[in-house]
C-alpha cells in the first residue's frame, strides 16, 4: 500500500511552527524574571521546542503542501504545541533532576494527564481547568502568564499566525487556513493569503492592546483597584481569543462592575468575523451592519440576554435553597439575589455578561451561575450550542450555520406550499451552493451525534470510578469541551474545575477539545483509510 499523504512534508511544517514557538515563550520567561521567580520551566521548554522543531524540519526541507498534507499538518500542530505547552507545568512541579528542585511539587499539574488537559484547554481556547487552586501561592506568575498566553496564541490560530510570518507556508497557506480557521470558511481579504493572515492578526492584536489599555485605565482611575498591569495584560490575552483563563480564582467576579462592562464589548468583538473589522478599517463601515451573519449574531445575543435578565430581575433565575454539594453557600446566594432581583443594572449586566461569555465560548463568569435556577441554566446550556461567527475566535456550532439552517428550513416550507418555485438560499447577497448547505447539515448532525455519544461515554466513565456526576453535569462538561466553552454546571461550574474526573475522562475531553477546535471533520478524516490510501 502506498500512502497518498506526504507525512514528511506535514511534519516538517509542524517542526517550523514548534521552532518558532520558542519566541513567545520569552514573555513568561521575562515575567518570571520581573517577579524574581524560577525561569527553568521556560528555558527547558525553549530548548525543547528548538531541538524538536529543527529535527522535524529536516524531514523535508522544501515541503509541498496540498489539501491532504494540510489536514495532517494542522491536526498534528495542535497536538504538538499542546504537548510542548504542558512542559512548563511539569517542570514547575517536578524540577529537573540534578539541576533544580521542584517549585510546586503539590501542584495538580504534576499529573501529566492534568498538564496536557490544561495545555490543550489553553491552546484550543476552551478555558476548562484542572487547577485545584488558582493562586500565586501554588503557581508562579510566570507559569500563569504562560497559561494565559497559550490562549492568545491559539485564539486566532497558531497556524494562521504561521502563514502570516513564515514564507515557506505561503504556497499552501490557503489549504492550511481552510483546515485550521474556525467556521465554515474564511474570507480572502487580499490576493495573497499571507496578507489576509496578517490583516486578521493585526485586528486581533489591536483589539488586545486596546482592551489592556482600557482595563488598566480603570485601575488608574480608581474604578478597578485590583486590575493592576499584570491582571490587565492577563485578561487582555484571554478575552480576545474567547479563552476565559483568568489568574483570579473567582474569574471576573473578582473585579468591579466597570470591568465587567468593559469586557462585554470585547467578547462580542471576539465572536465577530474579523474580516468585517478589516472592511470597517478600509473605509466600508456599513459592511458591518449590512452583514446578515452579524445581524443574526447580535440578535441571538440580545434574545439570550433579554431572557436571562428577565429571569434574574424577577427572581425566577435563582434557586430557592442551596443544593447539597454545591460550590457556593447560602450567604453567597442571598448576597447576589438581594443585589440583583428587582434591580435593572445588575440584572442586565450579569445576564449580558453570561450570555455573551457563553455564546462566544469565552467562558468568563461574573458570578457563580450554579446559583441560577434550572430554567436559567438551561438557557445557558442552549447558548453553548450557538457559537460565534465564522472567522472569529469563537467555538461551538457557529452562528452562520444556524442562520443557513433557518433560511433553508424557511425555503422548505415555502416550496412545500409552492412546489414549482425555485428559491435559492442566499447569504450576504450570494447564492449558496447546495453542497455547502448539505455540508452544514452534515456537520451539525455530526456535532450533536458526537455530543450525545461523548456524554454517555463520560457518564459511564464517571460511574466506573465512582464519581458523583449528574446527567446535566455530564452534558455540560461535553458541551463545554467539544464547543470550547470552558465552564459547565455543578462540579465543572465557573468557580469549579474538571479535576474530579479520572485521567481517562480528562484525556477523553482533551481529544474533544482538539476535535472541537478543528471543527471535528478535519480530525475524523485523519482516521479514515480513504485519507491515507491511494
Amino acid at each position: 500500500m502506498k500512502l497518498r499523504v506526504d507525512y514528511r512534508a506535514s511534519l516538517s511544517l509542524v517542526g517550523s511552527v514548534l521552532k518558532y514557538l520558542s519566541v513567545p515563550l520569552v514573555i513568561p520567561l521575562v515575567t518570571a524574571l520581573v517577579y524574581d521567580e524560577t525561569i527553568l520551566p521556560f528555558v527547558v521548554t525553549i530548548a525543547l521546542t528548538i531541538v524538536v522543531g529543527v529535527g522535524l524540519e529536516r524531514l523535508k526541507p522544501d515541503p509541498d503542501i496540498l489539501a491532504r498534507e494540510g489536514f495532517l499538518m494542522v491536526g498534528m500542530t495542535w497536538l504538538a504545541v499542546s504537548l510542548v505547552g504542558s512542559v512548563p507545568y511539569l517542570v514547575e512541579a517536578y524540577g529537573v533532576p540534578f539541576v533544580a528542585p521542584p517549585v510546586h511539587p503539590t501542584s495538580t499539574l504534576a499529573n501529566p494527564a492534568n498538564a496536557l488537559f490544561e495545555s490543550m484547554s489553553g491552546f484550543t481556547t476552551t478555558g476548562a481547568t484542572v487547577l485545584g487552586d488558582i493562586s500565586y501561592d501554588t503557581h508562579t506568575r510566570g507559569i500563569m502568564m504562560w497559561r494565559q498566553l497559550t490562549q492568545w496564541l491559539g485564539g486566532m490560530g497558531i497556524v494562521v499566525l504561521a502563514v502570516a510570518i513564515l514564507p515557506e507556508l505561503s504556497v499552501g497557506g490557503a489549504q492550511l487556513m481552510d483546515a485550521e480557521a474556525p467556521g465554515p470558511g474564511i474570507e480572502k481579504l487580499s490576493p495573497r493569503i499571507a496578507e489576509t493572515a496578517r490583516a486578521l492578526w493585526g485586528a486581533y492584536l489591536g483589539f488586545t492592546v486596546l482592551e489592556i489599555g482600557l482595563l488598566y485605565g480603570l485601575h488608574v482611575g480608581g474604578l478597578a483597584p485590583n486590575m493592576d498591569a499584570y491582571n490587565a495584560i492577563a485578561h487582555g490575552l484571554t478575552t480576545m481569543p474567547t479563552g476565559g483563563f483568568s489568574p483570579e480564582a473567582r474569574s471576573i467576579e473578582a473585579f468591579s462592575a466597570a470591568v465587567q462592562w468593559v469586557i462585554i464589548p470585547f467578547m462580542i468583538a471576539a465572536g465577530t468575523n474579523f474580516a468585517l473589522f478589516w472592511h470597517v478599517l478600509t473605509g466600508d463601515p456599513r459592511r458591518l451592519v449590512r452583514d446578515a451573519e452579524f445581524r443574526f449574531y447580535t440578535g441571538a445575543l440580545a434574545v439570550v440576554t433579554a431572557i436571562g435578565a428577565g429571569l434574574l430581575f424577577t427572581g425566577v433565575g435563582f434557586v430557592d435553597v442551596v443544593p447539597a454539594g454545591e460550590t457556593y453557600d447560602a450567604s453567597y446566594l442571598e448576597t447576589f439575589r438581594g443585589a440583583v432581583v428587582g434591580s435593572v443594572e445588575p440584572s442586565v449586566r450579569h445576564a449580558a455578561f453570561q450570555a455573551v461569555s457563553i455564546v462566544t465560548t469565552t467562558g468568563y463568569a461574573s458570578m457563580d451561575f450554579n446559583a441560577w435556577s434550572a430554567p436559567a441554566q438551561y438557557v445557558l446550556l442552549f447558548a453553548m450550542f450557538i457559537g460565534g461567527s465564522a472567522g472569529s475566535t469563537g467555538g461551538s456550532v457557529k452562528i452562520v450555520r444556524w442562520y443557513v439552517i433557518v433560511k433553508s428550513l424557511r425555503r422548505e416550507l415555502f416550496t412545500t406550499a409552492h412546489p414549482d418555485a425555485v428559491r435559492p438560499v442566499r447569504l450576504g447577497g450570494r447564492t449558496l451552493d447546495e453542497r455547502a448547505i448539505r455540508g452544514i447539515y452534515a456537520f451539525t448532525l455530526l456535532y450533536f451525534v458526537l455530543f450525545f455519544v461523548a456524554t454517555i461515554a463520560l457518564f459511564v466513565d464517571a460511574v466506573r470510578v465512582g464519581q458523583s456526576l449528574s446527567v446535566l453535569e455530564a452534558m455540560s462538561a461535553v458541551a463545554a469541551t467539544l464547543g470550547n466553552v470552558g465552564p459547565g454546571f455543578g462540579t465543572v461550574g465557573p468557580m469549579g474545575s474538571y479535576l474530579a474526573f479520572s485521567d481517562l475522562g480528562k484525556l477523553f475531553m482533551t481529544v474533544l477539545m482538539w476535535a472541537g477546535r478543528l471543527e471535528i471533520i478535519p480530525v475524523l478524516v485523519l482516521f479514515t483509510p480513504e485519507y491515507w490510501q491511494r
